[in-house]
């Protein structure tokens, strides 16, 4: 299926959410959409966000349908707008959105978890790059000039790490420069989808990244999933929305091959375990789900473990790599300094 396109003209996970969550609250009140979106318009101070209201407003009135008024501002990703749809047509909006807002703050809290993962790592490494730098580029010509002062002359490492100071201190600005250039490529690189794709390919290749990136998918897959089928959709409706969240290649396979077998009568928890989107305990709540009728709930119980298990999975890898960063800073800056003090104490003892 067609997946997709830019979502840099989308509401933002935490305005998507917000509004769901609003729209959930009014429809339970028994207040009409229409109503409600004229009420969120009169109480947005955001231009931005009252324009898109007032957008909405002026194609419901015309229309009659909120999911017509979302796809047409333009604002609401495809996925949005299609659960809103089936929420209208099947007369169970106000818990289409509740779930809809749920989805969104757990798509927030995978994209702050992921960002952390990524800059804590580059900002302490950053950190200990300009501390061994100042070290060669200002400490180092201090002994340099010591051991001139003494007579004698550098060898070995620490002649190694005066000439790489030297050598920072000559090409330096154009070294920042080019990495400057690198590091701002590889950050808008991701704004394109097949930057993103390059990206996540390369990720790949190492295999803690890996299984961050497949227990991410699959707490996706899984939230997606409990809500389509808890709105009121078969199994096989549910997977192909689902399809359209997906942005794994491998796992998009899977989805493919789960859909085909669905299609020759297969069922669905036997489906999904066949093809590895869930294996072990997760296989086998979703069989128990499928027996008892309560497969949304299970869903829903398997992305709520899915999402703790990446937590806790970032958590304990940023709680070890500030002592391991600390214990590389402690070992390169030792041996820095070593290298001269050393030879400068076997100079003083022979004075």
């Amino acid at each position: 299926m067609e997946k997709s396109k830019a979502t840099s003209h989308y509401l933002s996970n935490p305005e998507l959410s917000a509004f769901a969550g609003q729209m959930a609250l009014i429809l339970k009140a028994g207040i009409s959409s229409l109503e409600g979106i004229a009420i969120l318009k009169d109480d947005s101070s955001d231009k931005k966000y009252h324009s898109v209201l007032m957008s909405i407003q002026k194609e419901m009135h015309q229309s009659g349908y909120l999911y017509k008024a979302l796809e047409k501002s333009g604002s609401f990703p495809p996925y949005m707008v299609q659960m809103t749809r089936i929420g209208e047509e099947t007369g169970n909006l106000d818990t289409v959105m509740e779930s809809l807002s749920f989805h969104y703050n757990r798509e927030e809290q995978i994209r702050r978890n992921t960002i952390n993962s990524v800059v804590y790592p580059a900002l302490m490494t950053a950190i200990m790059l300009a501390v061994i730098l100042v070290l060669i580029v200002r400490v180092m010509p201090i002994f340099e000039q010591v051991f001139r002062e003494l007579g004698a002359v550098i060898t070995g490492p620490a002649l190694l790490f005066i000439n790489a100071g030297k050598f920072l201190r000559t090409y330096g600005i154009t070294i920042l420069l080019i990495c400057a250039i690198i590091l701002i490529g590889g950050l808008f690189s991701t704004t394109f989808e097949g930057g993103k794709k390059f990206w996540h390919n390369v990720g790949r290749h190492f295999r803690g990244i890996r299984k961050g990136y497949e227990e991410i998918t699959i707490c996706r897959f899984a939230s997606a999933m409990s809500m389509a089928i808890a709105s009121g959709l078969t199994p096989e409706q549910g997977l192909y929305l689902t399809m359209d969240l997906n942005e794994d290649a491998d796992f998009d396979k899977k989805l493919h091959k789960v859909h085909d077998e669905l299609s020759e009568g297969t069922s669905f928890s036997q489906c999904l375990l066949n093809n590895g989107i869930f294996s072990g305990l997760y296989a086998k709540m979703t069989v128990v789900g499928a027996k008892t009728g309560t497969l949304d709930t299970v869903l829903a119980q398997i992305a709520d473990l899915c999402q703790e298990q990446v937590d806790r999975r970032l958590n304990n890898r940023l709680a070890a790599i500030e002592p391991v960063l600390a214990i590389i800073l402690s070992l390169i800056v030792g041996a820095i300094l070593f290298s001269v003090m050393f030879p400068l104490l076997g100079i003083m003892s022979s004075l």
